[in-house]
């Protein structure tokens, strides 16, 4: 039996597994491109949000409330010792809030020195679009999102606006919260 050392063993196991190697096919011949966001709801309209935009999603913690701020500043929750000042998005809005107390969840933004949590009706996690859905104009259910949209993607019977949370901070209204 011929003894080889480890280095001739290493460059005979790389070879048998380039002989057997194949090409895998790119990813644009077998499937469309497609983007991912998280899902959520206020009231009737149907929203994403990019992946990058969203910190965590967090169900609705308990908060303390705030004297002298607007009804749709919710207050301050401590999430793991941090303060997370609590927006409800659908009451900013002025859309009614959903009954259901349950569904409610919180997105939390954190951007720079900027950490807040929108109060959602509902999540339904990741999703994902065909780019070639995209449409810059389209259905829009609440009319007070209209600066805070770009465009969105239309899936089976569904329309859903994409929401940039960046156009929301960048908003002078948002931050006038004294009642």
């Amino acid at each position: 039996m011929s003894k080889i050392s480890s280095f001739e063993y290493l460059q005979s196991l790389a070879a048998r597994c380039r002989s057997g190697f194949t090409v895998l096919p790119s990813a644009r011949d077998n499937r469309a491109i497609v983007w991912n966001g998280v899902g959520f709801r206020i009231g009737g309209q149907y929203c994403v949000t990019a992946m990058d935009d969203i910190a965590e999603v967090l169900t609705e913690p308990a908060a303390t409330r705030l004297p002298g701020v607007k009804p749709w500043v919710r207050g301050v929750a401590n999430v793991r010792g941090r303060l997370l000042p609590l927006v409800d998005l659908s009451a900013f809005l002025g859309e009614q809030a959903a009954p259901e107390q349950s569904q409610r969840r919180v997105l939390v933004i954190e951007k720079g020195e900027i950490y807040l949590g929108l109060i959602v009706d509902d999540v339904f996690g990741m999703q994902h679009f065909n780019v070639d859905t995209f449409r810059l104009d389209g259905g829009l259910d609440v009319a007070a999102m209209a600066n805070y949209i770009q465009g969105g993607y239309q899936q089976d019977q569904r329309y859903w606006v994409v929401f940039r949370p960046e156009r929301l901070i960048e908003d002078n209204n948002f931050y006038t919260v004294a009642a």
